[in-house]
Formats: C-alpha cells, structure tokens, sequence
C-alpha cells in the first residue's frame, strides 16, 4: 500500500509538473505572437495605391506634426514632443536642420498668416503663439488646441479633448476670442475647404462635420478611423487617420467615391501640397516626412477627363460632401 501511494503521488507530480511546463509554453508562444504581431505592424512598409508611389524625404524627425514648405524650398516641421522637449524646425533643401522655436511641449498645428506663423501646443493652459522675425508672441491660451485655420480676418483653433473640446475664433482686428463651438470630443482639424464650407473632424466618433452658421454642424463623412487632419484641394478631401497601426490616407473625390492612397501608415499627421504638384506627409509614428507623387498616367488622364483650369476645379471639389441625413 505505501508502494502504491508512492507511485500516485510521483505520477501526480509529473503530470502536474508537465501541465506547468505546457502552460508556460504556450503563455511563451502567445507573447511571442503578439509581439511579433505588433513587430509585423510596425515595420511593415507603407504601401501605395496604383497611379502613386511615395519616398522618404527626411528621417529622425522626431514626432513629425505640422508641415510648412517655404518658397525657398526649405520645410517647417513642428516635432511633437513633451514636457519642454517639442520644438519647430527648418530642414533646409541640403539637409540642415535649424532650430526654430525650442522649449515646447507638444507643437502640433501651424498655419501661415500675417506675414509671420501662428502654432499651437496640444497641453491644456499652452498659449497659442504667433512667430514672426524670430519673435513670439503669446495670442491666447487654450486647452490642447491641435488644428489652426486662418481665412486673414479671424485665426480658427480646435481642442483636442476628450470631453469639452471647443473650437475658438480669434480676430486679429481687435484680438478677441470667441468660442464658437463646445462639447467636442477630440477635435483635431478645422480647414476652410475652395468651396466656402469649413470642416472639421471629431477623432473619437470617427467624423467629419461641416461647421454651420444655424449650428447644426451636419456630419459629411463618418465611420473613419480615428481622422484627424484634414486638407483639401483640387482632387478632393485627404484625410489622415491617426491611429498606431495599419493608418491609412485616404482621398475622397469630388464624386464621393473614397480611395485608400496611403496604407500601413503608423500616426500619420498632416498632409500639405508642394508647389510642384507632390504632397509631403508627416508620419510622426515612424518619425520621418514621406513625399506622395502622382503618376504621370495619372496626371495625363486628368489632364484629358478635366479641361477646367486648377482654380476652377477647386471652386468645384467636395461639392458631392453634402451632408449626411
């Protein structure tokens, strides 16, 4: 009897030891799967739509935000980051990096006006300031104010908040503020399209409102991932999802047809137009500034299917974003 008690016991043993070395195993192998998970969306490549192709124009910019191409072919870049560790800087068209602005604690939106820049920080009680000949000047202060606009008359600024969010109308003539908005939830973008409407995105509802004067705001495209900026021009709305893994670009036409330009983007930012007809994209998750061409096959079959000039081409685009019942 002692003899048998010994086996069931020493069986016991080794089953439970085998049930932990299985358990262990396949914990390893979950971790390991999910971090080469993660590993696979991180570094797999970025991948254009047929008629564009897209190459890296500058790396190591750190938290890539805003982009500001110069008529001398430098470019103005906000680095994003915190705690008095965010800056603006010129890379200039051989490479060199100057410092702009230094000390700044999540630079995010920049928006030329004025003679000079206006840009904003993405941290509650931050100023919204206005750079020119090297000096800056606080406009007012804002909470995690992300996007800027300007139409020349009033400065447009929107806050990325998760509850409260507002959007805000400063006017240069006598240097007011309004709140024209409230109760957003994670605005990120506010443009003026060539059409006259202004929109603006909600991240967290995955939305694109049209700001109304009767304050209705109607929804003009919905069910995205996590939009955040946006630009227009003659080929449609762009809009950029801010999401960490598999992010695209996406370009909704003049038609309402919506296309996927850019995939397995990681925190795309803004998107902004040169002046010889490519696009510079800040992908801030991967630290670098991508630039977007267009075909030439593209380019000759706009060429042929719109004989309108480019100015009447952009007094025409989104006129298909109405808004949504």
């Amino acid at each position: 009897m002692i003899m048998d008690k010994t086996i069931k016991t020493t069986d016991g043993t080794h089953s439970l030891y085998r049930a932990i070395r299985l358990g262990l195993g396949l914990t390893g192998a979950v971790c390991v799967a999910t971090l080469g998970f993660f590993a696979w969306q991180s570094f797999y490549p970025v991948s254009a739509a047929d008629d564009w192709s897209y190459q890296v124009i500058h790396r190591d910019v750190a938290k890539a935000a805003s982009l500001m191409p110069q008529l001398d072919g430098s470019l103005m870049v906000s680095q994003e980051l915190t705690n008095g560790l965010g800056s603006i800087v010129r890379i200039l068209p051989d490479g060199t990096r100057e410092l702009v602005v230094g000390n700044l604690s999540k630079p995010d939106g920049m928006v030329a006006t004025q003679g000079g820049w206006v840009f904003s920080q993405e941290v509650d009680g931050a100023p919204v300031s206005f750079l020119k000949d090297g000096a800056v000047t606080e406009l007012f202060n804002g909470e995690s104010v992300q996007g800027l606009w300007d139409d020349g008359d009033a400065l447009y600024a929107i806050e990325d908040r998760k509850v409260g969010g507002r959007i805000l109308r400063y006017h240069w003539s006598d240097r007011t503020l309004t709140v024209v908005r409230d109760q957003l939830n994670e605005g990120e973008s506010i443009i003026r399209c060539t059409d006259g409407r202004m929109l603006y995105t909600e991240k967290k509802k995955g939305v694109v409102r049209e700001l109304t004067k009767d304050g209705s705001d109607p929804v003009v495209l919905s069910n995205l991932n996590k939009p955040t900026f946006l630009m227009c021009d003659e080929r449609g709305l762009w809009v950029n999802e801010d999401s960490t893994h598999r992010a695209r670009l996406l370009l909704i036409d003049k038609q309402g047809r919506q296309q996927t330009i850019l995939s397995f983007l990681k925190a795309p930012q803004s998107i902004v137009r040169t002046g010889k007809g490519t696009y510079l994209l800040a992908e801030g998750g991967r630290n670098r500034v991508l630039e977007l061409v267009p075909s030439p096959a593209l380019l000759a079959r706009e060429a042929v299917s719109k004989p309108l000039n480019i100015v009447q081409l952009e007094d025409h685009a989104l006129d298909v974003l109405k808004p949504q019942q």
